[in-house]
């Protein structure tokens, strides 16, 4: 099980001030030290946090491996392809969210998509769908030639939130748990995100099928108080402890 650390809200920090720290590279680092698999960045149409400058320096200083996060938009696209992430997901945007509020909505006649994913693969970036967990969208992904899926957790994170709705979370989970095995009965990778927190990652973690997740707002959040290779290295202790009991 891989721990990708997106690492968005140091640069909103960064952004809300319009200043140059704390600095999205330094962050980065951080959490390499401490254990992360990955970074993940999600450059958006709109610039609200992380910026062009940030992707091609962490391009060049990631150690691991970078994780870009990006609408199919050709200016962003074509970024891509020059810095070369090792992996691009491609992901909803809509400008007046706050965030990500659910997953691609796929379509085998989506040109503007099929044409994002083109030139991602023929730049030689492995390329990877944030979907929701639905068999038939799942389908979509692999017909589209894609070799990995994201699963959008934020459903399973919303009733995980409400614990007097244990059957809504247990529902949520569920639907995890049938997305991941199907996908990957048809050949995908599967990586799961989005509302993943200290207390609600183990679940999901313990999912067999799942080989990435991608987490940032609580790891960032929680740097506040423990600093950011601590936070990195708590919330990696819970993934392998349910991954190896």
């Amino acid at each position: 099980m891989r721990l990708y650390v997106n690492i968005d809200h140091v640069a909103t920090l960064r952004e809300a001030r319009k200043t140059d720290e704390p600095d999205a590279v330094q962050a980065a680092a951080a959490c390499e030290r401490a254990g992360a698999d990955g970074i993940t960045v999600h450059l958006r149409e709109d610039r609200r946090h992380i910026q062009d400058a940030d992707v091609k320096a962490l391009a060049g200083r990631v150690r691991t491996v970078l994780n870009l996060e990006l609408g199919a938009n050709d200016e962003i696209v074509r970024l891509a392809t020059r810095v070369q992430p090792f992996q691009a997901t491609l992901v909803p945007e809509k400008r007046q969210e706050i965030t990500t509020e659910g997953g691609l909505a796929l379509r085998k006649t989506d040109r503007r998509l099929q044409h994002a994913i083109a030139r991602l693969t023929k730049a030689g970036i492995r390329v990877s769908l944030f979907i929701d967990p639905s068999l038939k969208t799942i389908d979509v992904a692999r017909e589209l030639g894609v070799p990995a899926i994201e699963l959008h957790t934020g459903a399973y994170a919303t009733a995980s939130k409400e614990r007097s709705n244990e059957r809504r979370r247990a529902k949520a989970l569920n639907a995890l748990r049938e997305a991941a095995t199907h996908a990957r009965h048809i050949g995908l990778a599967v990586h799961a995100g989005h509302g993943l927190t200290y207390h609600n990652v183990q679940p999901v973690a313990a999912i067999p099928e799942i080989e990435e997740l991608n987490i940032g707002h609580s790891i960032v959040s929680n740097a506040v108080f423990w600093g950011l290779e601590e936070a990195v290295r708590r919330m990696k202790t819970l993934v392998n402890a349910a991954r190896n009991p």
